[in-house]
């Protein structure tokens, strides 16, 4: 004999707002990704357009690029954890249950922040690598 769970009105708020924040994860890597995409490339361009010191725009990208990787990492981290795989061992969450649709909301999250991470460390590359406007 099986009861099924009824959940109280706090526990569906509470699992609402615990949705809604993955879903604000998983859109999260994807944003900061394009986000340091448009300003690093408007940047340079403006600076060699202007005639600008690009040198310390190399720098103060850099310096953005690293904090951006940071940010991600740190969602990433996140979704990990919430996608739990260490603990469960279930890497495909078939069931359709509330709880494999969390898992599974983190393990999307997690792979778009790796995407993204990998996104951001080859839109920096040409910082380090291209000395200026040529």
């Amino acid at each position: 004999m099986t009861e099924e769970h009824q959940p109280r009105p706090d526990e569906e708020e509470a699992e609402f707002a615990e949705e809604s924040a993955s879903l604000w994860r998983i859109t999260l890597a994807p944003v900061a990704w394009a986000a340091h995409f448009v300003i690093c490339y408007g940047l340079v361009a403006m600076s060699c357009a202007k005639g600008w010191p690009i040198t310390e725009v190399r720098q103060g990208l850099g310096l953005f690029s690293a904090a951006v990787l940071l940010l991600i990492a740190w969602i990433g981290w996140r979704a990990l954890r919430q996608w739990d795989v260490r603990r469960t061992g279930d890497f495909v969450n078939r069931r359709g249950r509330a709880e494999d649709r969390h898992h599974f909301l983190g393990h999307a999250a997690f792979l778009l922040a790796v995407i993204s991470f990998i996104g951001v460390v080859f839109v920096s590359l040409p910082l380090i690598l291209i000395e200026g406007c040529q």
